[in-house]
């Protein structure tokens, strides 16, 4: 990873620390450690370094050609366009503020900036006038994964629904390459970054096919073999292809709780070689992010009593090493009756942890709550300095990736 103890690291038998983005440092790793498959976790990586080491011989998951299409969105919105031919909103690329301001004008407001080299909402703005079109052509050129002066202002869809169609290109039981759609996922952004997602979420029949075939396009023009959360938008019966990512996706962490097989055991499955015979049956589940409020080091989490309380409901800690407002440390997921009741119940156990921080310059530790607005007095136990290692009554120091 780009830094040290980063959440794998803490599980995994070797770790390394390297500019991922640096090819000459990725091709030592490579042949350092020789894997039999190279799974890229995130788009910001040397993507054309993996092009040219799966030229010589090295498996790369689901392909290189995938990786590096879909860190690139004008790459990957052509693809979507001119060889899957499934529908977007009309877009523009500019590279200067001044074709930032005439695209603008074409398009109209609100429109939406981003990096050409994102994911996850990085980078990303709403203009909704032309007084916002320096910020956010700044913010869209200097804060993605990768600084570039080239950007991508789409036009803004007042979507009904955004959804992942999590999409798993595997092996089928005789042996043959197939395309498996799961059940949509329905996710929420209050800002541009993931906050909350449920499955299923239900679409009349034509809505469900359309995602479905939009799904299959998009996946099958990137080919190889591993899971892909392809992002999609519906506006009444409309469905348009947003983005995708060739990886587990952050909205598909519900898959803890609603399929029997989670997106990273699919991801797992399809990198084996394993056959799959699915589609998997969805339980009505949600999840929701656990934020941290405050900076600094060594986050460690009170209020899991009252967040674990109800039945049906997990918490996923992630082991990050440090904080900083609005970073994802963990997420809830709940099971429920009905998808509004697993929501009520994973929004609940989210609202109720505390993350705990370690402020640089200051003796002990104080309670940051992990959403904003969330201010309950800690209990005796959770105001006390954390013991290292172990559970503590309410209170858990996480050191390492950890779920209940």
């Amino acid at each position: 990873d780009r830094y040290d103890h980063a959440p794998a690291m803490q599980v995994a038998h070797r770790s390394h620390v390297l500019p991922m983005t640096e090819p000459s440092a990725l091709r030592a790793l490579v042949e350092r450690e020789a894997p039999d498959v190279i799974v890229p976790e995130i788009e910001q990586i040397a993507t054309e370094e993996l092009v040219r080491l799966e030229a010589e011989g090295w498996t790369v998951i689901p392909r290189a050609e995938s990786a590096r299409a879909t860190m690139d969105r004008e790459r990957i919105r052509r693809l979507a366009v001119e060889q899957a031919r499934v529908v977007t909103s009309a877009y523009r690329m500019v590279e200067d503020l001044a074709g930032a301001r005439a695209a603008v004008q074409e398009l109209g407001v609100p429109a939406v900036f981003k990096s050409v080299t994102s994911s996850s909402g990085h980078g990303m703005t709403i203009v909704r006038d032309a007084a916002g079109v320096e910020t956010a052509y700044l913010e869209a050129s200097e804060h993605g994964r990768v600084r570039n002066a080239r950007i991508m202002i789409e036009e803004f869809i007042p979507f009904d629904r955004e959804v992942t169609m999590l999409t798993l290109r595997h092996y089928d039981p005789s042996g043959r390459i197939a395309t498996t759609v799961m059940e949509p996922i329905a996710h929420v952004r209050p800002g541009t970054l993931y906050h909350e997602s449920w499955q299923p979420e239900p679409f009349p029949p034509a809505v469900r096919n359309a995602l479905r075939s939009t799904a299959t396009a998009v996946t099958d023009q990137l080919g190889g073999v591993g899971i892909f959360g392809v992002e999609c938008f519906v506006r009444g019966g409309s469905v348009y292809f947003s983005e995708v990512s060739p990886r587990p996706h952050d909205t598909g962490l519900v898959t803890l709780g609603s399929q029997w097989n989670s997106e990273f055991a699919l991801h797992a499955r399809a990198i084996l070689g394993l056959p799959y015979a699915g589609p998997e049956p969805a339980i009505p589940a949600a999840a929701h992010v656990v934020l941290a409020s405050g900076s600094g080091w060594a986050p460690s989490f009170g209020g899991l009593s009252t967040a674990l309380a109800a039945s049906g409901v997990r918490l996923f800690l992630f082991g990050k090493p440090n904080a900083y407002p609005d970073r994802r440390l963990g997420v809830t997921v709940a099971r429920g009756r009905t998808i509004d009741e697993a929501r009520a119940l994973a929004e609940q156990a989210a609202h109720a942890v505390e993350a705990r921080i370690e402020i640089p310059g200051r003796s002990g530790t104080g309670p940051a709550p992990s959403v904003a607005g969330d201010h309950r007095t800690p209990t005796a136990v959770e105001a006390g300095e954390p013991k290292r290692g172990r559970a503590v009554g309410d209170q858990c120091p996480v050191m390492f990736p950890v779920s209940w």
